[in-house]
């Protein structure tokens, strides 16, 4: 399964050529698609802002896709990830820390277009 997340979303909702091309290609190969929680909110958030027609097609699009579990040890990995970020000197918002962690647990390609998610060790990454 590919793990989608927000701003592959928000751009899938936003008709972006860049992620309707991915999009097609995912639909394609048949691989499922799933989400994270955090990346869900992060995506309604701004759907409830714009109300309307764009919340009917946010809330359609997370609804056909498989919603991934923030567990114990998705937690867990979130804490060790964001301690290993810090000793290093850097910082990632405690969303997209969620995203990662639980994509990470799950064992999850993240499909993204925010390249700060490569600092992730462990993380299968795919930009575009």
């Amino acid at each position: 399964m590919a793990s989608l997340e927000t701003t592959f979303l928000v751009d899938l909702l936003r008709n972006r050529a860049a992620a309707i091309e991915l999009a097609k290609t995912l639909d394609a190969s048949g691989e499922p698609r799933c989400v994270t929680a955090p990346a869900a909110a992060e995506v309604l958030i701004g759907a409830y802002l714009q109300g309307g027609r764009s919340l009917e097609r946010a809330k359609d699009l997370l609804d056909s896709l498989v919603l991934l579990d923030f567990d114990r040890e998705s937690y867990t990995e979130a804490g060790r990830l964001g301690a290993l970020l810090i000793e290093r000197g850097e910082e990632m918002s405690t969303p997209d820390l969620f995203i990662a962690a639980i994509s990470k647990r799950h064992g999850q390609r993240l499909i993204t277009r925010d390249h700060a998610f490569g600092r992730i060790p462990g993380l299968s990454v795919e930009t575009y």
